[in-house]
C-alpha cells in the first residue's frame, strides 16, 4: 500500500515537470492580470462617456477581474490536463500499478491540483484587484471598503472551484480532445448564451460558472440573480462536489 504523502509528492513531482500543466497555470495569471489592467485603463480614459445608468452600476471591484473572461480558458485546460493527459499518453497504468488505492490515488491528484490553483488564483484576484485599482485612478475603491475583500478572496476560490470541476468532468470524460470539446464550448458559449436568453436565463443562473462568479461583484446588476454571492459559490461547490464524486466513481469501476 503506498504512503498517502507518498503519493502527493508523487501528485506534485508529475505536475511541476510537466511544462503543459505548469505554463496553463502560468498563463492564466498573466493573462487575467494584464488583459484586467488594459481594460481597467480603459473604462478610466472613457468613464465621462459612460451613461448615467452605467455610472449607477459601475462596479469597480469586478472591473479588475474583468480579464477572467479570457484568463479562466488557461484554467479550463490545466484542470483538464491534470487527469486526462495521463489517458491520453496511457501513463494512467503506470499510475494505477504503482498506486493501486484508486481512491488515494485521485485525490491526491485533486489535493494537489486544487492546492495549486488555489494559490494561483489568490495570487491573481489580489494582483488583478491592487493593480486595476491603481490604474481606475478616482473612480477605485479600497479593499476595506463594504464586500471589496469578499470579492478578492472570492475570486480566487472561484479559480480553484472551476478548476476541480475541470477535474472532475475530465476524469469522467478520460480524453483531453473530449474533456476540452465540452467544457470549452459550455463556458464560453453555452453558459453565456443562454444567460442571455429571457425564458431559460432563470435556469442557467444556477450554472456553475454564473453561480459562481456572483462573488466577484460587489455593486447590485440590473437583474441580480435570486441568491446572495456566497449562496452562489455554494451552488458551484455543489457541481464541483458532483464532478469529483463522478469522477471518482468512474475510476473506480472501470478500468484503464
Amino acid at each position: 500500500m503506498a504512503a498517502p504523502g507518498a503519493v502527493l509528492q508523487s501528485e506534485w513531482t508529475k505536475i511541476r515537470t510537466v511544462r503543459s500543466t505548469v505554463w496553463t497555470l502560468a498563463l492564466a495569471f498573466i493573462v487575467t492580470v494584464a488583459l484586467s489592467a488594459v481594460i481597467c485603463l480603459v473604462i478610466k480614459s472613457t468613464f465621462s462617456d459612460m451613461s448615467e445608468g452605467d455610472r449607477a452600476t459601475f462596479d469597480p471591484t469586478s472591473s479588475s477581474f474583468a480579464g477572467m473572461a479570457l484568463g479562466q480558458l488557461a484554467l479550463i485546460v490545466f484542470g483538464v490536463l491534470v487527469i486526462a493527459s495521463e489517458y491520453s499518453s496511457g501513463m494512467i497504468r503506470t499510475s494505477l500499478a504503482a498506486v493501486p488505492q484508486r481512491a488515494s490515488f485521485y485525490f491526491s491528484k485533486v489535493v494537489v491540483a486544487g492546492a495549486l490553483a488555489l494559490v494561483v488564483g489568490m495570487a491573481t484576484s489580489f494582483i488583478s484587484f491592487f493593480l486595476g485599482q491603481a490604474l481606475l485612478g478616482s473612480h477605485k475603491v479600497t479593499i476595506s471598503d463594504p464586500g471589496v475583500l469578499r470579492a478578492v478572496f472570492g475570486t480566487g476560490l472561484y479559480m480553484t472551484f472551476l478548476v476541480l470541476f475541470c477535474v472532475g468532468v475530465a476524469t469522467m470524460l478520460r480524453s483531453p480532445m473530449l474533456g476540452l470539446g465540452i467544457l470549452m464550448p459550455f463556458f464560453f458559449l453555452i453558459s453565456p448564451i443562454l444567460s442571455a436568453v429571457p425564458k431559460v436565463k432563470t435556469v442557467a443562473k444556477y450554472f456553475p460558472d454564473q453561480a459562481g462568479q456572483q462573488i466577484m461583484r460587489v455593486v447590485q446588476e440590473d437583474n441580480p440573480a435570486p441568491y446572495g454571492p456566497w449562496a452562489g459559490l455554494g451552488i458551484m461547490a455543489v457541481w464541483v462536489a458532483a464532478a469529483l464524486v463522478g469522477g471518482y466513481v468512474v475510476l473506480k469501476n472501470r478500468d484503464a
